[in-house]
């Protein structure tokens, strides 16, 4: 399975960008899907997912700001983010898995599958 990460950018504190991953390879629709972000001389950090039920999970620092969401017939998932902060200044990765359990969703190495980040920088 490979994954394509697009979407960063530059954007004002306050502002939205959609980020979006496309799949290929492997069957897409079966597959727990994530996003997790590093900022720079941080570790990797969970930000969302989304399993192949359609139910989503969210770190408590983006939760109501951020909506992951999946097409299953575009292979793609998406991570809208709003009312962005400074804080979210990262370079965000989306990974995928065909069988992580749900104690192992928020856990970045239980992850088979990464794309290859894509940078988002918030201003103040």
């Amino acid at each position: 399975v490979q994954l394509q990460a697009s979407g960063g950018g530059l954007v004002q504190a306050g502002g939205s960008l959609r980020l979006s991953c496309a799949a290929s390879g492997g069957t897409f629709s079966r597959y727990t899907l994530g996003w997790f972000r590093q900022a720079p001389g941080k570790d990797r950090e969970f930000v969302a997912a989304i399993r192949y039920s359609g139910h989503t999970y969210y770190a408590d620092s983006v939760k109501g700001r951020f909506a992951i969401s999946r097409d299953n017939a575009k292979n793609t998932v998406y991570l809208q983010m709003n009312s962005l902060k400074p804080e979210d200044t990262a370079i965000y990765y989306c990974a995928g898995d065909s069988s992580l359990i749900l104690s192992s969703i928020r856990l970045y190495d239980q992850y088979a599958y990464w794309g290859q980040g894509t940078l988002v920088t918030v201003s103040s």
